[in-house]
């Protein structure tokens, strides 16, 4: 039997049906990786490992590493079909986002780092809470965990309010909306409303797009019960200059959006500044240069050197004494770096791409 105008009869093909998959059904994991030979198989494995009963992809963004990197995430794509890679020439973590968003195909959009490992339940804690709370971004506590001395007593101080203040992501909290989250779970069509990150954002792209979503009426929502496991830098070097770029990024958002401004973000620089200004007037004095009254001068650096001390031993009381007798240079180096990188920023404006 044939069909005459758009009566179909039952001899002829019926239309294609498209099968639209359940909101929460399929995730697609995007991960920036650079130099990460070390933690990336234990980084996928985890993703790949979860309890999350739907289908997940993995996407590997990758910038040009100077170690195996390449090889292993190779290795991993070869091992198991749910893992891909696209090119990050430039190498930086928002323009390789960028990337992998623009091949995800889920509607869920999870973000994870090269050197974190997720809990088993992770994605589908994220996946429930995005449901319940019709959020358009969640996410959880960065859990640094060290392997090393060193690594241990960086994490002491990234878990405390001296070391890095009260945003909930760091120091734990009870479930709500929040400014941001760590990493974070994602509607993607809320990501497509703000247009992705912002690739002229090398640190703090996360907070800035975090920023974007809730003035655009999006909701960012914590949920302690996400917890990822974060490396720490390996070395006193690699964390000042990570605290640097941080203190230099936050002050390109508060340029950008100057609505953001808190008092806890002028801690660092301010104290950076006592202390320089302090340390100069006490040399002043005890070269003769200026009144010998310039010595209360010292009592700045000398102060933030007791208050940092003691607080370090505080915070760190229930750990071995090695990483104890760290903490304290450790939180120096992040508030030093971190003010330092923020009174020096210059407009950090340049075109995309």
């Amino acid at each position: 039997m044939t069909t005459q105008g758009n009566v179909i009869g039952p001899d002829a093909a019926a239309p294609p049906i498209e099968i639209v998959p359940e909101f929460g059904s399929e995730v697609s994991v995007v991960m920036t990786v650079l130099n990460e030979e070390r933690h990336l198989a234990e980084a996928v494995g985890a993703v790949l490992d979860q309890d999350f009963v739907g289908s997940i992809e993995v996407i590997l963004a990758l910038g040009p590493s100077s170690d195996g990197t390449d090889a292993v995430a190779a290795e991993l794509a070869r091992a198991d079909s749910r893992v891909r890679t696209v090119a990050n020439p430039t190498g930086r973590t928002p323009a390789g986002l960028n990337a992998a968003l623009a091949v995800a195909q889920a509607s869920i959009i999870v973000r994870v780092d090269g050197h974190c490992a997720l809990p088993r339940d992770y994605i589908s804690t994220a996946v429930e809470t995005l449901i319940r709370t019709e959020a358009d971004n969640v996410g959880g506590v960065m859990a640094a965990e060290g392997t090393t001395t060193f690594e241990r007593a960086v994490a002491v101080a990234m878990t405390s309010m001296l070391g890095v203040g009260g945003a909930p992501f760091h120091v734990g909290g009870a479930e709500g909306e929040a400014p941001t989250v760590y990493l974070g779970v994602f509607r993607a069509d809320a990501l497509a409303r703000v247009g992705g990150y912002d690739e002229t954002f090398d640190r703090a792209q996360d907070w800035e797009m975090n920023h974007r979503i809730r003035a655009t009426g999006g909701k960012i929502w914590f949920n302690p019960k996400m917890q990822v496991s974060y490396r720490p830098r390996p070395t006193m070097r690699a964390l000042s200059r990570q605290y640097f770029q941080y203190g230099t990024w936050r002050r390109e958002v508060m340029r950008r959006h100057p609505e953001t401004v808190q008092a806890r973000y002028l801690a660092p620089p301010l104290a950076v500044a006592g202390i320089v200004t302090g340390a100069a007037a006490g040399l002043a004095a005890q070269t003769g240069v200026a009144p010998r009254w310039f010595g209360v001068g010292w009592l700045a650096p000398v102060g933030y050197i007791a208050a940092v001390s003691l607080g370090g031993l505080a915070i760190s009381r229930n750990a071995p004494l090695p990483v104890r007798a760290r903490v304290p240079a450790v939180l120096a180096a992040m508030h030093m770096s971190w003010g330092t990188g923020f009174i020096t920023s210059r407009s950090q404006r340049r075109p995309q791409g």
